[in-house]
């Protein structure tokens, strides 16, 4: 996950008063992502920093702001008692976990228990993993991006097929999140349709970042289309129009949903037709005080009608 400045500056005079106005109104609301009518969910990684120092409050203030599902991307030293018990007072469903391919490899066992200690419906694999990381001279978050091969990419699947089936045997689903890389073919085909290919569907799941795959030069709207039961949840991110073209490993700085790029009215539109169970929105840097963002991120959710 990349972080970035973004340059929302015409935002800075949004009030505490006004946001909290606006908290109290949504607080008992059953608030719903419109375009799909699920729950209104949060990636974690959004609030990380927050979450290190007062992670009860910062659930607290996610909750206050309309979001009624979570999903992980770590725990900060927390037990599951801890988490499970700051999750009910915030009035937050955790739905799911991330955790990268290396994370897994070390600690597999360990990762499922606690897991489902916390009752997760989903295990995801955040990142994938390098079969011979020796191999890299860059072993930097850069050089793996730019590592990765086909063995790699089927490598992967093989392993999510095993821990898939473990996942499954301990009640939860397993699922991989992409990043950027994942788009562009080699040896004349697309890693994730390869990856989509090599795993079984009762045991892997999908949960496409719309805004990773934008960047990375797919298309989510053909996605959803092309595997409309193999994908079950979503990414919702969006980014600033810039001079300079993307990369995989130099994307666009984050901007509030609705403030950027990504045409999300389209990708709402196919997700009619697929299997979405869980839509996340995820804004991963800010310009502005992050509950202000999120306060927008979470009305624009609420607004979107397709």
């Amino acid at each position: 996950m990349n972080t970035a400045n973004i340059s929302r500056r015409r935002f800075i005079s949004l009030g505490s008063a006004a946001i909290a106005t606006g908290a109290l109104a949504l607080r008992g609301k059953r608030v719903l992502a419109y375009p799909l009518g699920l729950p209104l969910g949060l990636q974690l990684y959004s609030v990380r920093e927050m979450l290190q120092k007062d992670y009860p409050g910062t659930l607290k203030q996610i909750a206050a702001l309309g979001y009624k599902e979570v999903e992980a991307a770590g725990f900060y030293g927390h037990s599951p008692e801890d988490v499970k018990a700051a999750m009910h007072a915030a009035g937050l469903s955790l739905v799911s976990a991330h955790y990268s391919f290396n994370d897994l490899k070390e600690s597999f066992d360990d990762t499922v228990a606690f897991c489902k200690a916390l009752g997760l419906q989903y295990l995801i694999c955040s990142f994938p993993g390098i079969k011979n990381p020796d191999r890299l001279q860059d072993k930097s978050f850069r050089g793996q991006v730019q590592g990765f091969t086909m063995e790699d990419y089927r490598f992967n699947a093989d392993r999510f097929n095993d821990w898939g089936g473990k996942v499954k045997a301990a009640g939860m689903q397993f699922g991989y999140h992409n990043h950027t890389m994942e788009f562009a073919s080699k040896e004349g085909v697309v890693p994730f349709d390869e990856m989509i290919r090599l795993t079984d569907p009762a045991l892997v799941t999908f949960e496409m970042d719309c805004g990773w795959v934008t960047v990375g030069g797919g298309d989510p709207v053909a996605y959803l289309h092309k595997y409309p039961r193999r994908i079950s949840m979503l990414h919702i991110k969006d980014f600033k129009a810039t001079p300079q073209p993307a990369t995989v490993v130099d994307p666009p700085p984050a901007a509030e949903l609705g403030q950027g790029t990504v045409n999300f009215r389209r990708i709402f539109e196919a997700a009619k037709g697929a299997n979405i169970k869980h839509a996340f929105v995820e804004q991963e840097a800010f310009d502005i005080p992050p509950f202000d963002a999120l306060r927008i991120d979470a009305n624009y959710m609420r607004d979107l009608k397709v």
